[in-house]
């Protein structure tokens, strides 16, 4: 009796783990698939039509079915609402406008170990211990690497994407610091993340803004399609979410950490987008950052 539920502990951590792996890899192919897409014809509201519209079709039956606006209060379906909404999408997506893929992943996933523990300890009352700390300073220093390495290599723009990217992760590292605070469950997920948002989205997106769906080549608009669509959006966030709650948020912020250098090669390989000196320097300072957090288990 005594065994069984450390042994259910410990496959639930494992799965976690895995779920937080799973992500890294759903990521790193999504910030290449999204750089190569500002390139097209299609708008960053194109994008968020994808998110939010296509996600919705899944999301709404099981929402209608289970109900779960009915274990939140109001004040949470809002605050969830918000931080996974157009304003934090439409800032990532403006980010790749400016700036590499490399530069998505170093500043949305790296920064988040940092976003996470501060928010953690004022949200979470979690305890920083000094591992953590060091980790996440290392991490800040290598961004600022990549902030040098976009001016050294003459990209002048680079930083504007740069400070999306960051708000991107602010957003995100709050949502997960809250999902575990408040246990986020998938169907609350769909509710707040897909369902709200394309309700509140699409009506100003049809009448409003600036569509470049006619132009874009038809193998283009289905692979974005899908991958902004259903990717990131219901797969992804459903895996961050259970492992966030089954590691903690500081770890599996720090799992996803491991992106940058990840969607670097991919960046490097499927785009051809080089890195300086002060880019790669920046991801080796990352990688021991992301193993200082990760290994002081909550």
């Amino acid at each position: 009796m005594i065994v069984k539920p450390s042994i259910n502990i410990k496959g639930e951590y494992l799965l976690g783990l895995i779920a937080g792996i799973s992500v890294v890899f759903i990521w790193s192919f999504w910030l290449v698939v999204t750089r190569s897409g500002v390139s097209s014809t299609l708008t960053i509201y194109d994008f968020a039509a994808f998110r939010y519209g296509l996600s919705s079709l899944i999301a709404l039956p099981v929402v209608l079915y289970f109900k779960p606006w009915q274990t939140m209060s109001f004040l949470r379906v809002i605050v969830i609402t918000f931080l996974l909404g157009p304003i934090y999408i439409l800032c990532v997506f403006s980010g790749f406008i400016y700036a590499p893929a490399s530069h998505g992943g170093i500043f949305m996933n790296g920064l988040m170990p940092f976003f996470t523990l501060i928010f953690g300890f004022f949200l979470l009352k979690q305890k920083i211990f000094i591992q953590q700390m060091v980790g996440a300073a290392i991490i800040l220093f290598g961004a600022c690497l990549a902030v040098y390495d976009g001016l050294e290599l003459n990209f002048s723009n680079t930083w504007i994407g740069d400070i999306f990217f960051i708000i991107g992760a602010i957003f995100f590292s709050i949502y997960v610091v809250l999902s575990r605070l408040w246990n986020v469950t998938m169907t609350q997920l769909l509710f707040c993340g897909s369902v709200i948002n394309a309700i509140l989205y699409l009506p100003i997106y049809f009448i409003f803004l600036p569509k470049g769906l006619a132009e874009v080549p038809n193998e283009i608009l289905v692979l974005q399609m899908i991958y902004q669509g259903f990717v990131p959006n219901l797969i992804g966030i459903f895996f961050i979410t259970y492992a966030s709650q089954k590691i903690g948020s500081a770890s599996i912020s720090a799992i996803l950490s491991s992106v940058p250098p990840i969607g670097s090669v991919l960046g490097l390989l499927i785009l051809g987008e080089l890195l300086g000196l002060s880019g790669w320097l920046s991801l080796f300072m990352i990688t021991p950052g992301i193993l200082l957090i990760v290994l002081k288990r909550e």
